[in-house]
């Protein structure tokens, strides 16, 4: 049995949830219900999650569990930093994971096991409004030219770049126009950004 505050609750993170297409934080949720403790609200959370109605995510937003139509949202391992800048070498790992709705990136039915994150750090594709901090959401897959790529250059140094190609070698290019265009003599794409998290909204590539 659910608590009629327990059950408000519930139901503004449900709503939530659908009309901004990613859950709540427990902030929000307190100024919701001008719950000014954040311990009141905890409280609230951690009974709902007890029932198995509320899960929270590795950003500290707190959403409904997966029933039927209530949540598109799937977890997607985050597998550390990339550089939006010079390249540099890069070890990756699973760290944590964060909740995604892929429909926020027009990706109705998305392959399980082909997506993960990376941290954005540096500014070379500022002008396609990734920036520092950001998280891009990418898909292993092959790139098209034209689109956002996780790189991995001369077998050592990885990097954010867009992929064009001239004079018909494969080219890195910035969207910053302080960077210059990095020339790799062996290219492998190792994921093609599909969408950009930022401070609770989700944009398209």
């Amino acid at each position: 049995m659910l608590t009629k505050k327990q059950e408000a609750i519930l139901d503004f993170i449900r709503k939530y949830q659908r009309q901004e297409q990613m859950p709540p934080s427990g902030r929000t949720i307190a100024a919701q219900f001008n719950l000014r403790a954040q311990s009141g609200v905890r409280q609230h959370l951690a009974a709902l999650a007890g029932k198995g109605m509320v899960e929270q995510f590795t950003d500290g937003r707190w959403g409904v569990k997966a029933e039927g139509d209530q949540t598109h949202l799937f977890a997607v391992p985050i597998l550390g930093e990339i550089p939006a800048g010079l390249p540099a070498l890069q070890e990756q790992g699973a760290a944590e994971k964060i909740g995604v709705d892929f429909r926020a990136f027009r990706i109705f039915r998305p392959k399980l096991g082909r997506f993960f994150a990376l941290r954005v750090r540096g500014d070379s594709m500022v002008g396609l409004h990734i920036v520092p901090g950001d998280l891009v959401v990418c898909e292993w897959r092959e790139p098209r030219l034209g689109e956002v790529i996780a790189a991995l250059a001369d077998e050592t140094t990885v990097t954010l770049k867009r992929l064009v190609r001239e004079r018909g070698r494969f080219l890195l290019r910035a969207a910053n126009a302080d960077y210059e265009d990095i020339k790799p003599d062996r290219l492998e794409a190792q994921g093609v950004v599909r969408g950009v998290i930022r401070l609770g909204l989700a944009l398209n590539a």
